[in-house]
């Protein structure tokens, strides 16, 4: 019997996590769960314990990685439980894991992914921001390392999936490619009258038509902001120059993203929404492992609508496109300011129109510089938390 491949997953009490656990646990002939991570939530992380039974597990605030140690130990478990960042970061990098799974959320994912990177692991990237943060390092990062980097966003997924197998040393141009079209569903405020977008509550911006996810990401789709990390991430991931990535609404879900060759041709991946479908694309790479996924139906499928996006609708998009033109770290400053207004916002700190201005006055305030330091990345970060959290403070809906 073959060595199991061992895989990390960090940030498995998300969304994607779960999914990954999913497949993981369809086939556990072929992979064994070594490490998994959560950032709080030690009681969803010590349920997982006692199902996958990794030998290591980390969590990122210290005071629920003590709860999880008592939790184990109380029922005989001998999982080594680590915790802060630099436990994180040395999960990811255990000799045992082959596969690291980056589906940690935000800006806090980014310095383990980078470790898993340093470290020669099989990336498996959930977490975008890493490259809209930090996009020259990470890249750089991987190519030192010769690190087989893989997309799980669907919508990366999909162009990976679309794309000649020489995209990434011939170039998109050279390999025949005209356009990458990554496809959004709109989220659930696609059809909201635009005087009513003000008085969006989080529960119906958390209310996804098509995907089961977070509340963060959740609201990220309908701002589309979601999309606009997609952009940048692309730019990254492909080596595509902003004129050659387009957004186009897709409400249906069904088609994940295109490419669109010289030719005239253009190629889709299509699939029921369901994360399981790219993880296990991604763990199986180049072959191919049932997911679990419900197959398509195409006698009995809806029509498939696509529609060009309206950035007075979604003015984070426009922001998106306009911080990837200006480079260096105006992504991290954009991806920062974000995430403080996203929180504000499930909060009920702050109305929901209000996230794209919060970004934009981020973007305003702090000047932009290279991204080629790790130093450099995280102090742009704060200094854009810092902007919009002042933002936020003064227009506080509590307090007006």
């Amino acid at each position: 019997m073959s060595k199991r491949i061992g895989i990390a997953v960090l940030g498995s009490t998300g969304s994607v996590g779960a999914s990954t656990l999913d497949v993981l646990q369809r086939h556990v002939d072929r992979f064994q769960i070594v490490a998994l991570t959560a950032n709080r939530d030690d009681e969803t992380l010590f349920q997982q314990c006692l199902a996958h039974e990794p030998v290591f597990a980390a969590m990122a605030d210290p005071a629920a990685a003590e709860r999880l140690n008592d939790k184990l130990r109380s029922v005989g478990r001998s999982v080594e439980v680590l915790a802060g960042i630099a436990g994180l970061e040395r999960v990811a990098a255990l000799p045992e894991v082959d596969y690291v799974m980056a589906a940690i959320v935000g800006a806090a994912g980014l310095l383990p992914t980078l470790a898993a990177t340093r470290a020669g692991k099989r990336i498996l990237l959930a977490n975008k921001e890493a490259l809209v943060m930090a996009g020259p390092l990470f890249m750089a990062a991987v190519r030192e390392h010769e690190v087989e980097l893989l997309p799980i966003d669907s919508e990366h997924n999909a162009l990976f999936q679309c794309l000649p197998p020489d995209f990434s040393t011939a170039g998109l141009t050279k390999a025949g490619v005209r356009r990458i079209l990554l496809t959004g569903s709109g989220g659930p405020c696609r059809l909201t009258p635009l005087d009513r977008l003000p008085d969006v509550t989080p529960a119906q911006a958390c209310a996804h038509p098509n995907w089961n996810m977070g509340r963060k990401i959740s609201v990220d789709s309908a701002t589309m902001m979601n999309k606009g990390l997609e952009i940048i991430e692309a730019h990254w991931l492909f080596s595509a120059a902003p004129e050659q990535i387009e957004v186009v609404i897709h409400p249906q879900s069904v088609v994940h993203s295109m490419v669109e060759y010289e030719d005239g041709s253009t190629l889709a991946q299509l699939g029921n929404p369901d994360m399981r479908i790219p993880i296990a694309h991604a763990l199986a790479w180049p072959q191919r492992l049932a997911s679990g996924a419900t197959f398509l139906d195409f006698a009995r499928m809806a029509p498939l609508e696509f529609q060009a996006p309206d950035f007075a609708r979604f003015p984070c998009l426009r922001l998106a496109f306009a911080a990837l033109a200006q480079g260096g770290t105006a992504p991290t400053i954009l991806n920062a300011a974000n995430e403080v207004a996203v929180r504000a916002f499930l909060e009920q700190q702050i109305r929901f129109t209000d996230i794209a201005i919060v970004v934009e006055h981020a973007l305003e305030q702090i000047s932009h510089r290279a991204a080629d330091t790790l130093a450099a990345i995280l102090d742009d970060d704060a200094r854009a938390r810092i902007a919009a959290e002042e933002w936020v403070a003064s227009h506080d809906r509590g307090t007006r």
